[in-house]
This record gives C-alpha cells, sequence and structure tokens, in this order.
C-alpha cells in the first residue's frame, strides 16, 4: 500500500498520512463496488439472453430483495452482538464470491439455467445486501465523524470512476460479439472478472487494523436473546426521528424503484439501444456524477447532509420524464437524446448515494446501530422486491403498449414529486426552524 501512494494525488498523499484507514477504504471502494458494478450491470441482459419474459425480468429485482428480508433483520441483531465485526464482513465476501461462481455457471443448466441463475441471483443478492450493512457497521467504528465526510466522499469518486468505466466497456465488449451463445460467455467472463475483484476486495479489508479491546472480544455467539431484541425493538419503537426519517425515505424509494425494471424495458424495446448505448448511459450519469461530487460534498459541509439530499430526490423526479419525452420523438434521435437527458438528470444524484447512509447515522442508537440499519435495509430491500413488479403489472395493466408505458412513466414522475414534498416536510420538522427550511435555492446553489 505505501508504494500506491506516491501515484496519488496531493491530497490523498495528506490524507494517508492522517488517516490511513482511510486510503484502505477507497481500495476497498475500487475492487469491491467494481466487482458489483460489473456483475449487476448485465443482470437484466444476461437473464433476456437466457430467455426469461417481462415478468421473469421483474423477478430480477424481486427474488435478491425477497430473500434478502429474510436475514436483514436477524442479520443486523447478530451484528450488534458480534465484537469483531470485521469478521462477520469477511464471511460475507465470501459468500458473495460464491454466488458470482453460481451465477458464471447458471447457464450449464441448460432448460433450467433462467431458474438457476435466478437462485443464484437470489443468494447473491442477499449476502451483498449483509455485506454492506456489515461494513456500514464497522466503518463508524473505525472512521471519526470529523472524518466520514471527507472518506466517503472520496471513496464515493473511486466508485463513480468504476461505474463509469464498467458499462462503457462492457457495452462496447458485448456490441462487437454477433452471438447469442457469444454474448453469453462473454457474462460469464464477467461474473468471473467480479469474483476475482471481490476476492482481492477481501484480501484488501482483512489488513484493516482495528483496536486490541475490540479484537479480543469473541465473535463466536451462540444466539440472540429475546430481551436483546425486545429492548433493540423498543429502542427503535421510542425513536422519532428514526421513524420519521424512515418514513419520508421510505416513500422515496417506492417511487424510484417503480420503474427500475420499466427503464429497462423503455430502453431496450421502445429505444432500442444496443449495449454499446446502454454503456453510454451508464458512463454519463456516472460522470456527471463524479464532476458534481466536490460541489455537493462542498454543500454538505455547509448545510448538513438532509438538505443536499432533497435535490437528488427532485433529479431522480426528472427521470420518468425524460424517458416520456425520448420514446415520443423519431427513434432515429430518441435514444441519442435520451442519453443527454439522463446524464443531465444525475447532476444531483450522486448526493443520494454520498449522504443517504450519513442520514441515517444522524437518528440511530448507536448501541443498536446494525439492527436500525437492517430494519431499514429490509423496508427498503421490500420496496426493491415489490416495486419493479408492481411498475410492470401497472404497464400491462395500461395496454402494455407504448401509450402505457407513458403513463406509466407519468404517475411515478407524480408519486416522485410527491415524495420531495414529504421529505421537505420531515426536514422542516426535525430542524424546527422556519429560515433553515426556507433556504432557497438560490442560496444552495452560490
Amino acid at each position: 500500500m505505501p508504494s500506491l501512494i506516491k501515484y496519488f494525488p496531493e491530497n490523498l498523499k495528506k490524507l494517508a498520512k492522517s488517516n490511513p484507514v482511510a486510503i484502505r477504504y477507497i481500495m476497498d471502494g475500487l475492487l469491491a463496488v467494481g466487482a458489483v458494478n460489473i456483475a449487476s450491470s448485465n443482470y437484466s441482459l444476461f437473464a433476456v439472453r437466457l430467455g426469461a419474459d417481462d415478468l421473469q425480468l421483474s423477478l430480477v429485482q424481486f427474488l435478491p430483495h425477497f430473500f434478502t428480508l429474510l436475514v436483514l433483520i436477524p442479520g443486523g441483531l447478530l451484528m450488534d452482538r458480534l465484537h469483531n465485526k470485521k469478521r462477520i464482513v469477511i464471511v460475507m465476501m465470501l459468500i458473495v464470491i460464491f454466488g458470482f461462481f453460481l451465477l458464471a455457471i447458471s447457464p450449464f443448466a441448460d432448460v433450467y439455467s433462467i431458474q438457476f441463475f435466478l437462485g443464484s441471483l437470489a443468494l447473491t443478492g442477499s449476502s451483498v445486501a449483509l455485506y454492506y450493512i456489515a461494513w456500514q457497521s464497522f466503518f463508524p467504528s473505525v472512521v471519526d465523524a470529523n472524518t466520514r465526510n471527507q472518506v466517503l466522499t472520496l471513496r464515493t469518486r473511486v466508485t463513480l470512476i468504476i461505474s463509469m468505466i464498467t458499462p462503457l466497456l462492457v457495452g462496447v465488449v458485448l456490441t462487437s460479439i454477433g452471438s447469442i451463445s457469444g454474448k453469453i460467455i462473454a457474462h460469464q467472463a464477467f461474473f468471473v472478472s467480479a469474483l476475482l475483484l471481490f476476492l482481492l476486495a477481501m484480501l484488501n479489508f482483512r489488513k484493516f487494523r482495528i483496536k486490541r479491546q475490540y479484537t479480543q472480544q469473541t465473535a463466536i455467539l451462540k444466539g440472540i436473546p429475546l430481551s436483546e431484541i425486545l429492548n433493540a425493538g423498543k429502542s427503535m419503537l421510542h425513536n422519532k426521528q428514526f421513524k420519521l426519517f424512515t418514513a419520508a425515505a421510505l416513500f422515496f424509494h417506492i417511487t424510484w424503484h417503480f420503474d427500475w425494471t420499466l427503464y429497462f424495458i423503455g430502453q431496450v424495446n421502445y429505444l432500442q439501444m444496443n449495449e454499446f448505448q446502454l454503456g453510454l448511459t451508464g458512463l454519463g450519469a456516472a460522470l456527471i456524477q463524479l464532476l458534481t461530487l466536490k460541489f455537493w460534498s462542498r454543500k454538505n459541509d455547509k448545510y448538513g447532509v438532509v438538505l443536499p439530499f432533497t435535490f437528488g430526490i427532485l433529479g431522480l423526479s426528472l427521470c420518468p420524464v425524460f424517458m416520456i419525452f425520448s420514446v415520443s420523438i423519431p427513434l432515429s434521435i430518441g435514444p441519442h437524446l435520451f442519453i443527454i437527458l439522463h446524464t443531465l438528470a444525475h447532476i444531483p444524484f450522486c448526493v443520494v448515494t454520498l449522504n443517504l447512509f450519513q442520514c441515517i447515522l444522524l437518528v440511530v442508537d448507536n448501541e443498536y446501530r446494525s439492527f436500525y440499519m437492517s430494519v431499514f435495509a429490509s423496508l427498503l430491500c421490500l420496496s426493491n422486491a415489490v416495486m419493479p413488479v408492481i411498475g410492470v403489472v401497472l404497464y400491462q395493466s395500461l395496454g402494455g403498449n407504448l401509450d402505457g408505458f407513458r403513463h406509466t412513466m407519468f404517475i411515478i414522475f407524480t408519486l416522485r414529486i410527491i415524495a420531495a414534498l414529504f421529505w421537505l416536510l420531515w426536514w422542516k420538522q426535525r430542524t424546527r426552524k422556519i429560515n433553515q427550511c426556507t433556504v432557497s435555492i438560490k442560496s444552495i446553489l452560490l
């Protein structure tokens, strides 16, 4: 690691000297998030090439999040009782690696390849979710509150670069292959690449150094007593700020998850975008986030993490409108215009990724941090499992054609605007200061 520092920009060199843990987290983001990006950017395309229909495409979202629901809350309680949270992160990384292996071999299941793929995806997706919960629970133990925004900003910048490069390279490779069988082999190669990157991430994570008294505690538990569950539940039920935050954030995510499968259907069926164009869409979204990340990080330092998050919600509200406009113009220019509009809609989007975790830390009870995060993540998983299916069902009930698609997207746009207003009401209740609630758009941008 020290040998790599000389290649970093000057600000990273200073950070490496003052907070070497931050550099380790940045490397973790480079490897782990890179692996997840390589794998997850291909799930829907891979399913289509294995023969999935629209409903099975919605199961690509539903099954991983449904199984995550079953394990998140007990997993969070277990993590709160584990003194060595580093060990559980490593265990979850091993399971994710095994999941990537199963995804890679799913085409060999022949006529059951779709079922095998969906089952492997359920295991991998739930394992990735538990890995993130364990990672988030471990993070505050080794990074103090004064440097969290800086560390997360740098880590997010690295992950955005990965998100920018990955879809373009994937798109170039897939577009250059003419046969479906060749594309399937390429998808398998991507899963193997993700496996290897995650293995490197695990080796990097093992090098985190934590306090001696923290590591001396045993990480082996015989069970979770009922009293512990009751105490955690009682703490959460009496935490008004957490309940209000969860209600506002959940409503936002419900409206966000509504069109995840529909967005893919719009890109592939109505805009007829190829893999390279899909890669350009991801590239534009990641690039604009990378360019605006420093701006939003400064706004976090100046205004806190709650208000800038609102602008991320408003930015996401525009995505359905841009999709409606793109599919309503001639196909010769629709895909190109969509890439531009989709990129613009992501100007405030990176603040969602950067701030959501920090917003949660403002309202959790530190004694039951993992439990709180698991409950919150479980609710998001429920939304992410159900809403894409509901979106497809609504689209099909409205005709399953272009008009039905546009009508569904307009409904989603309306709900997202309501979600943004709901979030503003929570922010007003939290601050309880009218002057903070009525900060103008001009003041936040200057």
